[in-house]
């Protein structure tokens, strides 16, 4: 698998992830109770993490090989 085919992937994960917040802050504004609210801030505190180093991770692996590009020193490959 090249990096091109694996920023597909991650970019898929990406939109997955997106999707789940989203569903996730509409039952969050429906939810009356305090431990449910909670929870649900939880996880999507968690998936939000997730979203972004997917999102980064789709960035490095479509770009890594471009001239110029200034790579994230977060990831290394």
């Amino acid at each position: 698998m090249t990096l091109l085919e694996l920023s597909v992937e991650y970019r898929a994960q990406e939109a997955a992830l997106a999707g789940r917040i989203a569903e996730l802050t509409q039952q969050l504004a429906r939810t009356k109770s305090r431990g449910q609210r909670q929870t649900l801030e939880e996880r999507i505190h968690l998936l939000a993490t997730m979203h972004r180093e997917a999102r980064e991770l789709a960035v490095l692996t479509e770009r890594y090989y471009d001239r110029g590009y200034h790579r994230n020193d977060r990831y290394t490959l």
